[in-house]
């Protein structure tokens, strides 16, 4: 199958659907690629290294689009691009399908098959196809530090000779993909982070990466994750709520990352003005959500401004593509690992299966028809667990009768043990020798004490016993030291592997409790 990769010809896109690498590994599987000249220069990629890959360089589109089967790009087609396109063609792009209704016209009417990158279902199996998720990565990443590149101060805490700098103080609003991706850098760039979602259940992922989650007490009746895995829309009573919550931490935020956007819906504005005036001047407000239309009330696609009280707000809708080397990386494995699902066979034949989840929910045109908008997944995004069944309280009858229970048995095991003994040990004394017996006693009783005292030992408490077996394997070697010298070679044998075992057993219970101790050391 012949992959052919176009260039972007969007303003200020930098990034490309294919890169050397990904190039080899179509190639492992027979596919053979080419890309027009100049297209990867901006994400760092030169001709050269796509020829030294096996990437067949044509000079414009339109020679290329004639001799390939499959067209990968990363911004949707242009009207002279799909005019260059052939019926029989697949398309494989970002395509945002809900807002460019024309678009798909135009590629019905020329019979291609386009499959929307920016369509893949958030299902476990189609993660590795998931090129929202993997810009989205990139452009919580990058809005760290552009806030950062805009604010005045450093995000960790100092102490110098010089004086004390405080750490700065970051809010992360929305916890997908992009806001977690925040979180972790400003985490680890040092500075104090609180976060927010409108899905209770990601606090402990919040609460994992070192943040803190912003709770909000309201009763939420919807299960955030029943929109496909990203967060349901919100009530007006829950709005209210969350919008009181955000003027109360406006003035100690020094940096708000605003990451709040559900694909095909207009951005909810969680930032307005007078939060933006309550913040202090300096501070920075970095909105992922310009595209459409922004989370912040005072956001301008595309620009950055500096309010009246001297808060930056950054509003630039390229993230992904200022970090072009890293996201066309990301992309083009996107894209490979779609192609591996297209072609089962391996066999370079595209097998437009309907009926998977994944090929169905991202097909948007096939076979001369719109196929917009895709049925549900049959798999959840995210499955609903079970509900626990809590314990039953038992009456205090139950608890009595329970425990005589637990009496009787534990006693009926007991007998059988030591009538099964006294039994072994009378036939032991019926044919062994009155010496032999003497020893055999007196082991058999150690066993059985051992065993009762073990046995009854709480979880909890076996790391502390252990340093009393380690007694007991001491008394073990002075005894087998003493029958080392004895004139029976067996018995010396047998000594020396006694004290080879309980030395053992004493080196590793010496460890094991220094390990285990140390967990509960503060350093």
């Amino acid at each position: 199958m012949k992959i052919g990769i176009l260039g972007e010809v969007f303003p200020g896109e930098n990034r490309v659907a294919l890169t050397p690498d990904s190039a080899r590994q179509l190639g492992k599987l027979g596919h053979t690629c080419s890309v027009v000249s100049g297209a990867g220069l901006k994400a760092g990629i030169s001709d050269a290294a796509y020829a030294e890959a096996g990437v067949t360089v044509y000079p414009d589109a339109q020679s290329l689009c004639a001799e390939v089967d499959v067209i990968a790009k990363v911004r949707p087609p242009t009207s002279d691009e799909v005019k260059l396109f052939r019926n029989g063609q697949t398309l494989i792009s970002f395509i945002y399908p809900a807002q460019n209704s024309e678009l798909l016209e135009e590629l019905k009417a020329r019979g291609v098959t386009t499959i929307a990158m920016d369509m893949v279902p958030r299902i476990s199996r189609a993660q590795k196809m998931d090129a929202l998720s993997s810009m989205a990565n990139i452009a919580g990443y990058r809005a760290v530090i552009e806030a950062g590149n805009n604010f005045g101060r450093f995000f960790t805490g100092q102490v110098t000779a010089a004086g004390k700098i405080p750490p700065a103080k970051v809010l992360v609003v929305g916890a997908g993909v992009a806001g977690l991706a925040a979180i972790g850098t400003s985490v680890s760039l040092g500075a104090i982070t609180y976060a927010f979602d409108v899905r209770p259940e990601v606090a402990e992922q919040i609460e994992s990466m070192g943040a803190e989650f912003v709770f909000l007490e309201f009763e939420q009746a919807q299960d955030g994750a029943a929109t496909g895995g990203y967060a349901a829309p919100s009530s007006p009573e829950f709005r209210e709520k969350q919008l009181a919550k955000f003027r109360e931490l406006a003035p100690d935020m020094d940096i708000v990352i605003t990451t709040a956007l559900i694909p095909g819906r207009p951005a909810p504005v969680l930032w307005t003005t007078d939060m933006v005036e309550a913040m202090k001047p300096g501070s920075v407000i970095v909105d992922l959500a310009a595209e459409r239309g922004g989370n912040c009330e005072l956001t301008r696609p595309d620009e950055k401004i500096v309010t009246d009280n001297g808060v930056t707000i950054v509003g630039y809708t390229d993230f992904p593509s200022r970090m072009a080397a890293q996201s066309s990386m990301l992309y083009a494995n996107n894209v490979r690992h779609f192609i591996f699902d297209l072609t089962p066979g391996k066999d370079g034949v595209i097998v437009q299966n309907m009926e998977d989840d994944v090929i169905r929910g991202s097909t948007v045109t096939h076979a001369g028809d719109i196929t917009f908008p895709p049925p549900p997944p049959k798999v959840k995004a995210i499955a609903a667990a079970k509900p626990k069944e809590k314990p039953k309280e038992l009456t205090l009858e139950e608890k009595r009768a329970k425990e005589a229970a637990d009496f009787r048995q534990a006693t009926r095991m007991q007998v059988s043990l030591l009538g099964i003994g006294t039994v072994l040990m009378l036939l032991a004394g019926y044919y062994a020798p009155p010496s032999f017996m003497a020893h055999f006693v007196v082991f058999m009783l150690a066993c059985f004490v051992g065993f009762q005292v073990i046995w009854n030992v709480s979880h909890s408490l076996h790391t502390p016993l252990m340093a009393v077996t380690n007694a007991v394997s001491g008394i073990i070697i002075l005894g087998a030291v003493a029958q080392i010298g004895s004139s029976s070679w067996l018995v010396a044998i047998l000594g020396a592997i006694s004290v080879l075992i309980a030395a053992i057993n004493i080196g590793g219970g010496f460890l094991v409790t220094r390990r285990m101790l140390a967990m509960f050391q503060k350093s």
